[in-house]
């Protein structure tokens, strides 16, 4: 394989510490490296370096941060190999090859970071748009090699670095979103099963879109024809437009954010479906409340928030939250209902989901059976030895009387 580069400074772990990585994982914790033989006050945020064990014996290249509990990630397993824009080419020609066997249309997650090769590194496909997100210190070095092979790629209309996520707080990195190069110019667009929505990649949430729920929402269009839907944290309307064009009669949408709901109801109309959806404003736990007061009642409730354990340390909050929002939803439900629930938080084990359905449904006077199980989709998919690339867990269940 030829030898290490001999430009780039190493990084060595302590002993016993390179088990992890070659079983496949990609990320070196501070605690696993040898700071007497290279301090990690020796890079700055970003730095290319060789990761070695022990003996000195090449895991791979990559880059470093001395600011964050990672302070290393993998980037490739040959030694000499730069991390430059020909790497992220081939990177990215791998992952469109399977995007391209999965889906007709150009309307996907591109590139998911650590399960396609390029660990703090998102990319989603909006037809000619690609929108990018950084969330570690070696990528945003790496901006103009991302861009470049991008270009190279697929020379899209346009790209956008869609870099707020507060992830990057934790690599020390300044939050902005900005237009990488091209035009935006006319609205931006996805398409899904149909339908049309236009998103904001500048300043709508994430990337503009939730691709990773797709395969889930393919999964609803059986349960809801003639019947009536509750869409809770809708955004901008994937779960209830779905719903209402696979025949749901009335769907409700309920979201916090004023201006994803102007664009929730904008796309009901560009869809022809403004007549079966309507929107609630407000906290969804304090519409849940009043819906209940009111004595509404509804056949399938989609219950998808947004991450409540966002830390380990969060984790019995979060578990709690999941639990009171469910058992809301299931109160609100027919005495044959069907509820969707989901989790994006990777530190709530899919086993505490559960616990947390199982638990609303005793409080609320209910039983569940679980149809069917959710998890991302195969645009997002899962690194086996790296457990953090498996963060979306969902049931969608049928709730009975007790």
């Amino acid at each position: 394989m030829g030898s290490p580069d001999a430009s780039l400074p190493l990084l060595h772990l302590r002993r016993g510490e390179d088990a992890r990585l070659r079983a496949g994982h990609l990320w070196v914790f501070s605690n696993e490296v040898d700071t007497r033989r290279s301090p990690l006050t020796a890079f700055a945020a970003g730095d290319p370096c060789l990761i070695v064990d022990a003996a000195g014996r090449p895991l791979g290249v990559g880059y470093a941060n001395p600011a964050s509990l990672i302070a290393a990630r993998i980037l490739d397993r040959d030694p000499h190999r730069p991390a430059d824009e020909s790497l992220l080419a081939d990177r990215l020609r791998r992952a469109l090859a399977l995007r391209e066997r999965l889906y007709e249309e150009p309307y996907y997650r591109l590139l998911y970071g650590e399960s396609d090769g390029v660990p703090g590194l998102t990319l989603d496909r909006f037809g000619d748009v690609v929108v990018a997100q950084a969330t570690t210190a070696g990528i945003e070095r790496l901006k103009l090699a991302v861009e470049s092979a991008v270009d190279r790629v697929l020379a899209p209309r346009a790209m956008v670095w869609k870099n707020d996520a507060g992830i990057r707080a934790l690599e020390q990195l300044p939050m902005y979103a900005d237009l990488a190069f091209g035009t935006l110019g006319v609205p931006v667009q996805v398409r899904e099963a149909g339908l049309r929505f236009d998103i904001d990649p500048l300043a709508g949430q994430k990337t503009g879109w939730f691709y990773d729920q797709r395969a889930n929402r393919d999964r609803l269009a059986r349960y809801v024809r003639g019947r009536r839907v509750l869409d809770l944290f809708s955004y901008i309307g994937a779960w209830g437009l779905r719903a209402a064009s696979a025949g749901a009669t009335d769907v409700l949408c309920v979201d916090a954010s004023s201006a994803a709901l102007e664009r929730l109801q904008a796309a009901a109309r560009d869809n022809q479906l403004e007549g079966r959806v309507r929107v609630a404003h407000g906290d969804a736990f304090d519409i849940l409340r009043d819906l209940r007061h009111a004595g509404e009642r509804f056949d399938v409730v989609v219950v998808d928030p947004p991450a409540f354990v966002k830390r380990k340390k969060d984790l019995a909050e979060g578990r709690l939250a999941y639990r009171r929002i469910n058992k809301a939803a299931m109160q609100l439900l027919v005495p044959d209902g069907i509820l969707v629930s989901c989790s994006c938080s990777h530190h709530l084990p899919r086993a505490d989901l559960l616990a947390a359905l199982r638990e609303g449904a005793g409080e609320s006077g209910r039983q569940l059976q679980v149809l069917e199980v959710l998890q991302q989709g195969p645009d997002h998919p899962i690194q086996p030895a790296i457990p953090e690339t498996d963060y979306l867990k969902g049931y969608l269940c049928r709730v009975l009387p007790a």
